[in-house]
């Protein structure tokens, strides 16, 4: 389905002042058009909508057949015909030719120039002649590298393009023979070719395939002269052939048949590359990869055939890499990167749209009115003529290479308008006898020609349309009365100006709320899009332009989306964000006043808004906007309202005006414990502290807990990337932090917050910044631990809690907060808390140590290490700042040791510092595999000390007796006595003698 609008995209017009009726024409890069009459060429500066000026003029070898320019090398190429024969030519250099009669090099391909001929080279045009073993019947120039492909009866050859050096400052334009595509079965009417991809078309039948590069297909190269094709596929063409011929009462037609991808193989079309580069050369092509065929059939519904049933205006358009639509960065042809290619071919009242780069897709279906003699496809729109009519239509090329560049488009940051929207014809312009058209820049030039009254002509057999190939029909005789010719040139208006009359004429659907205004919207912001992605085109004042419009459309497609009740109200939003506009923008644009009734608010509006308020956009809305954003959502969406309320862009709302409306909800059914803390909140906006109070005791604390997991923004919201806790969050910090750690927890344990963002919460709350942890953040560490949360790190958790409880101790820094939890709390609780060991309690007992504080820290350190969990080597390098001058660090030192299985160390410290710690110690810590240290390290060591005396003398001799009693039970009487010193007193030894021989004795 096509839609129609009476648009105005067609500007000024001039007249081509050519001498001779132009045969042939074409533009040349940006400023330039080339008209071949004859055996001339005339080629006419074309500068904006100044009067044409001639630029130069050359003579060709005959009758121009065909006739292409290239951008990249700037040369024109034609197919000439003289004496019945064609030849192929290239014009090099044409910008130096002065008048008519200067001179002109004429070269074959390939030969080498010497040097002594530059300066010859340098200031004349050059005519390259291409020999080819058949007749050349089409042509078309790669838009990108500039390489030359030419059709002939049976295959295509192609022409690389390259650069001959002269010397280190000249170098001449020349081309390489380098591939030969042999094509059977299918004779090529019309070639287009871009970076790779080949179209061939004949009079019903389109082929795509892509030149291959990649080495691995090597072999699929043939690099020998093409002698035979598939013996298969020739006896089907002389089958078909014969058939025929056969009858003259049947029409024999082949069905229509669309093949994608590799099915196209089965086309029947034999296609095989031959390389014919220069010896040593690098082969460009390997292998062809088939993407499209499709083959069309007349229809026969009616017995009388017209003989113009066939394709036409076959083109292949690039679409190439723009980094983003907002980008700088400027393509020179040395710098495009394709994105995506489209093909284009017509029947007389259809057209066909593909894309064909990462998948072979029909964009679009163009129904024409009339019958259609030519097109040409750009950008931005399809330029279609009939006999009479110049019409303009739009085209989904944007669409779909925005969807190729861009992974965010149609997401909640950006959107599209769909690749399946229907077309429309955007104006129909009467001209009389069209005949050719052509396009370049922002030029679409026509050929007319009003011919006389046509004589009825016979109408030929229908089996003219057989064969793939169609056999050739003498033209009849022109009529003897000549014709009037104008070549024109329509300059197409600029695409910010057919961009503001299309939203002009979208404001006569706005009121009557149908889908034609978003249609016609969209089809402005693709125009937008289209003219931004060709950026290389534009002057640095058109693409501000063209970036402003872009905006303003994507404004006037949120505001449609908004108001307009659609299934696709939600790309509101994406079409919001990319205006730039702000929510209090959009929000003065939306109509407040009501008529009949109460006020009804669209899905698309409210659905912007309720996602932007949750986006934390850093935007605050005025009291009066967020006064009428909480009257919308409690007429259009009630169960939001406390969810909006708690957006730090509502921040100025009306507290009053907020808790009429969430009582309104409390009357209305939907009363829950988040309207609970909704009101808590606005109460303590208002300061009445007792308000606050009675809402918070309505519901038990894990309720309060899971209201705060349903809407996180009531403690901890996020400003400029930063994250601040509420008013909500300071004063339970001082009335309830238990509450408040256990809500943070359950919002760490439903994956509301993160591991560092909850850290970084209670360090703002609490005021401290840097390395200074707060008592709060403390106790939160340790709930995690209790809770034992799967995605925390337990190691890291560890040595944040070890690493705060040693800076404590060494400091004596007591909590700037009474803690939440006792030591004993952790024990009973967490089994990452482990049982102190007993010896500990002996050591601690020895020493006075008054400070509470500072004891909790201490167990609760002594009890971590303890832990089955924990990693000790993790933390010894940080045990440093705790002196083992001090009980508490001794204890902790020997703690890590004895996990570290350092018992030795051990034993001689607890000696050393407190011997009554050493029995409780051993009897602890020296089993099993340990049990032999006892009389290998301990006893040596009390003997030794007891030899010294001192006034530990005692604690050493009663320690030493425990220890023989431990040693005499595990070892027998002889082993005991190895290990006796030998300068011991054998009266002190003879009771454990005893003992050990009255222990033999009994076994």
């Amino acid at each position: 389905m096509v839609q129609l609008y009476n648009l105005h995209p067609f500007g000024s017009q001039q007249v081509v002042p050519c001498k001779l009726e132009p045969e042939r024409f074409c533009g040349g890069g940006r400023d330039t058009l080339f008209v071949a009459a004859g055996c001339k060429v005339e080629a006419f500066t074309v500068v904006g909508q100044e009067l044409c000026q001639p630029r130069c003029v050359f003579s060709t070898l005959g009758r121009v057949l065909r006739l292409a320019y290239s951008e990249a090398g700037d040369y024109l190429v034609a197919i000439e015909e003289k004496n019945k024969a064609t030849f192929l030519r290239a014009y090099v250099n044409w910008r130096s030719k002065r008048t008519e009669n200067s001179r002109v090099c004429i070269r074959m391909v390939g030969h080498d120039v010497e040097a002594p001929f530059s300066e010859t080279f340098r200031d004349q045009m050059s005519i390259v002649e291409m020999p080819l073993s058949e007749a050349p019947l089409c042509i078309s120039c790669c838009p990108v590298k500039g390489d030359l492909l030419v059709g002939c009866t049976n295959n295509l050859v192609l022409f690389s393009l390259k650069y001959q050096i002269i010397n280190e400052e000249f170098s001449i334009l020349d081309f390489e023979r380098s591939l030969v595509i042999h094509i059977d079965n299918i004779t090529p009417a019309e070639i287009s070719f871009c970076v790779g991809y080949v179209a061939v078309m004949s009079e019903l039948e389109v082929l795509i395939v892509k030149l291959e590069s990649d080495p691995k297909n090597r072999e699929s190269v043939n690099h020998h002269p093409h002698k035979t094709t598939n013996p298969t596929k020739q006896a089907e063409g002389i089958s078909n052939e014969t058939s025929q011929l056969e009858s003259d009462d049947f029409v024999i037609c082949q069905k229509p048949m669309e093949l994608l991808g590799e099915k196209s193989k089965q086309s029947g079309i034999s296609v095989t590359l031959e390389s014919t580069g220069l010896a040593g050369e690098k082969i460009k092509y390997f292998h062809v990869r088939h993407l499209l065929y499709r083959r069309f059939a007349p229809d026969i519904s009616s017995c009388l055939l017209s003989d113009d049933v066939r394709l036409h205006s076959l083109q292949l358009l690039p679409i190439y890499q723009t980094g983003s639509l907002t980008s700088d960065r400027k393509n020179s042809s040395q710098e495009k990167v394709l994105l995506s290619l489209f093909c284009f071919f017509s029947l007389p009242h259809v057209g066909y749209l593909y894309m064909i780069v990462k998948s072979v897709e029909l964009l679009s279906v163009y129904q024409y009115p009339e019958k259609s003699q030519q097109a040409v496809l750009t950008p931005q729109f399809l330029h279609v003529i009939t006999s009479n009519n110049l019409q303009c239509y739009t085209v989904r090329c944007s669409a779909a290479a925005a969807r190729e560049e861009d992974p965010y488009v149609d997401t909640t940051l950006k959107a599209c308008p769909p690749i399946s929207m229907d077309v429309c014809a955007l104006r129909i312009q009467l001209f009389i006898g069209l005949k050719a058209i052509c396009h370049f820049k922002n030029h679409v030039v026509l050929l007319t020609k009003a011919d006389p009254e046509t004589v009825p002509e016979r109408r030929e057999s229908p089996k003219r349309f057989l064969s793939r190939k169609g056999t050739s029909v003498n033209p009849k005789t022109p009529p003897v009365a000549e014709a009037g010719w104008n070549l024109y040139i329509v300059n197409t208006i600029s695409p910010v100006q057919l961009y503001k009359e299309m939203v002009d004429y979208s404001n006569a659907y706005k009121t009557a709320k149908t889908q034609s205004c978003i249609h016609l919207l969209s089809e402005a912001h693709l125009l937008v899009r289209a003219a931004l992605m060709d950026a290389s085109q534009l002057e640095p004042g058109e693409k501000a332009e063209l970036l402003e419009a872009f905006k303003e459309s994507c404004g006037h497609l949120g505001d449609c989306y908004s108001r307009l009740e659609t299934q696709h109200s939600h790309l509101a939003l994406p079409y919001y964000k990319m205006s730039g506009l702000s929510m209090a923008e959009v929000l003065n644009r939306v109509d407040w006043a009501v008529e009949d009734g109460p006020q009804k608010y669209e899905r698309g509006l409210i659905f912007y808004i309720n996602h932007s308020l949750y986006e934390n956009l850093d935007e605050e809305l005025s009291e009066e906007l967020s006064a009428k954003v909480v009257q919308m959502f409690y007429a259009a969406e009630p169960k939001q309202l406390p969810h909006i309320l708690c957006s730090p862009s509502m921040k100025n709302i009306d507290p009053l005006t907020a808790i009429k409306y969430l009582r309104k909800l409390d009357t209305s059914g939907f009363s829950s414990v988040l309207v609970t803390l909704a009101k808590a909140a606005m109460a303590l906006k208002m300061g009445d502290l007792d308000m606050h109070r009675n809402e918070m005791k309505s519901h038990s604390e894990m309720k309060l807990v899971c209201g705060f997991i349903l809407e996180p923004r009531l403690l901890i919201q996020q400003r400029k990337g930063q994250i601040v806790p509420t008013e909500f969050a300071v004063h339970l910090k001082e009335t309830q932090p238990g509450l408040l750690v256990a809500s943070v927890l359950a919002l760490q344990k439903n994956n509301k917050i993160g591991i560092e963002e909850a850290d970084s919460f209670f360090k703002v709350l609490c005021g401290k910044d840097g390395d200074t942890i707060p008592q709060l953040l403390v106790d939160f560490w340790e709930a995690q631990l209790v809770a034992c949360l799967p995605d925390v790190v337990l190691q890291e958790l560890f040595f944040k809690l070890t690493s705060q409880y040693i800076w404590r101790l060494s400091k004596r820094q007591p909590p700037d907060t009474t803690p939440l939890r006792t030591s004993e709390d952790l024990i009973n609780t967490c089994s990452h808390y482990g049982l102190i060991n007993p010896w500990v309690n002996v050591l601690i007992s020895s020493e006075s140590l008054v400070d509470k504080n500072y004891m909790e820290d201490l167990s609760k350190l002594q009890s971590l290490i303890c832990g089955p969990s924990f990693d000790i080597a993790s933390i010894v390098p940080f045990l440093e700042p705790l002196s083992e001058d001090t009980v508490a660090g001794l204890s902790v030192h020997v703690l890590c040791h004895t996990r570290l299985k350092e018992y030795d160390q051990c034993i001689d410290r607890l000696l050393e510092r407190c011997p009554e710690a050493v029995i409780p110690y051993a009897n602890h810590e020296l089993k099993e595999e340990n049990r032999t240290l006892w009389w290998k390290k301990l006893l040596p060591e009390l003997c030794q000390r007891i030899k010294c005396g001192g006034e530990k003398y005692q604690l050493y001799l009663s320690s030493l007796k425990e220890t023989l009693s431990v040693v005499a039970v595990e070892l027998e009487l002889r082993d005991f006595l190895n290990v006796l010193p030998e300068d011991g007193t054998a009266a002190f030894f003879l009771p454990y003698l005893l003992y050990c021989s009255r222990k033999k004795s009994l076994t």
